[in-house]
């Protein structure tokens, strides 16, 4: 982080304040305000922290407006069709595209951390049935804290990277074993024998009464949900890691805090509610109804699956997820699916239409990998599951970043008071 030559001035009433102003690498100036509070006795108000940085990174850069994500400085769309996640995790938690030897190393290191300690079965048949595998999911994850406690030390380097590669690696089998859990079917154990993406499809769909081999091209499309969901910058969920990390909570509390806030519908659950959407439409003959419903303004209908709040151009993640997508369905077809017939033939119209194409409501990411993930047979309620399992490799990157930096200090934001002032206490035989 450099100053810039410039600085802003900020004037209030007779006093001005001088405020450096800091380049970063990528992307717009950033004004410093730390020092506002002390010198100035005043607070700075942005809900949502849309215009404020919270943090200064070296893992993730977007610009939204030129459709551009960089991990490390390496494009998204290049790492999806070269790489694969395991390579990616390692290139997020590690600064750097690992060497042969070390890529090797590191996959060894996961695959042999993939089985859970066997008293968490318990953990899992102790909720209902009909528990949603979020749900599922955060204590869990949470609960990792009581089983491994050589690794919750997060002041020791060596325990942080052990925590790390358990949390990786235990991942998969936690999300996997949640839905057998939700459908009734016994837990399948991770095999050392398959690769990461295809690991996590046989611990989902394979059963113990016949052989399941899973597809390359279905085991290709699940590795690069994973690569294309792995970190996107500060938003919600890796926002809240970093402030429940700020505190100094153990790392299997900061990734359980993550997936809670995965959960929420306007963040994790984007791909789910494509698919809800395209059960409304019901089926094809219906989408010119709801294109015209979608470009009325006074209508509450709207495209799931469209558009991106960040990116203000083509969602550089989309491009690379309709190519799975179209792989996966003409391996698996849509003809017996009204879903994806409705999908295809919504995807086709709105690419054409000028209305969309003008307004760049471009098919983003989470439209394709809803139809991807119905496709291969993963109910709703695992989407959002799917993208916490991706999103592991993100938010330690992130945690890990925090507790490294010489700077780190409790989180604690401010607040605009709009309450009452002093008030006397009164009575209750009194009021």
């Amino acid at each position: 982080m450099t100053k810039n030559d410039r600085s802003a001035k900020l004037i209030i009433g007779n006093d001005t304040y001088e405020l450096d102003i800091i380049n970063p690498t990528e992307g717009p100036d950033v004004i410093d305000i730390r020092k506002l509070y002390n010198e100035a006795n005043i607070f700075t108000y942005d809900p949502g922290y849309t215009s404020t940085a919270s943090c200064d990174s070296r893992i993730t850069f977007i610009d939204g407006f030129k459709g551009k994500l960089l991990h490390r400085g390496y494009p998204i769309d290049q790492l999806a069709a070269n790489s694969h996640f395991l390579e990616v995790c390692y290139l997020l938690i590690d600064a750097k595209l690992p060497t042969e030897a070390e890529l090797e190393s590191f996959q060894e290191t996961i695959t042999a951390h993939t089985m859970l300690h066997e008293q968490m079965v318990n953990f899992f048949r102790g909720f209902r049935r009909d528990a949603h595998p979020m749900a599922i999911m955060v204590g869990v994850v949470g609960a990792m804290s009581a089983f491994y406690h050589d690794s919750t030390d997060v002041t020791d380097p060596r325990q942080r990277k052990i925590a790390s590669h358990r949390l990786i690696a235990k991942m998969p089998t936690i999300a996997a074993w949640a839905y057998k859990y939700s459908i009734g079917q016994p837990f399948i154990y991770p095999r050392n024998d398959l690769n990461y993406a295809a690991n996590f499809l046989h611990m989902c769909f394979a059963v113990p009464a016949e052989d399941y081999h899973v597809n390359p091209i279905l085991s290709r499309a699940m590795d690069r949900i994973f690569i294309l969901h792995a970190d996107h910058e500060q938003n919600a969920s890796t926002s809240t890691v970093r402030l429940a990390s700020s505190s100094g909570a153990n790392p299997f509390a900061c990734i359980a805090a993550g997936i809670a806030c995965l959960w929420g519908p306007s963040h994790g659950g984007a791909n789910q509610a494509c698919l809800e959407m395209l059960k409304q439409i019901g089926s094809v003959d219906r989408i010119p109804e709801y294109i015209k419903r979608a470009k009325d303004k006074n209508d509450p209908f709207r495209l799931m699956g469209f558009g991106h709040r960040v990116y203000k151009n083509l969602d550089p993640r989309a491009k690379v997820m309709k190519q799975s997508a179209d792989e996966v369905l003409e391996l698996l077809g849509v003809k017996n699916n009204p879903l994806l017939q409705i999908a295809a033939e919504l995807e086709k119209i709105a690419l054409q239409d000028s209305y969309f194409v003008e307004k760049k409501l471009f098919p983003n990411v989470d439209f394709y990998s809803g139809i991807i993930l119905e496709a291969m047979g993963f109910p709703k309620s695992m989407f959002t599951p799917i993208f916490a399992l991706s999103r592991t490799a993100g938010w330690i990157s992130q945690w890990k970043e925090m507790i490294a930096d010489p700077q780190n200090k409790i989180g604690r934001p401010r607040q605009l008071y709009l309450g009452e002032t002093d008030r006397d206490y009164v009575p209750i035989e009194n009021r």
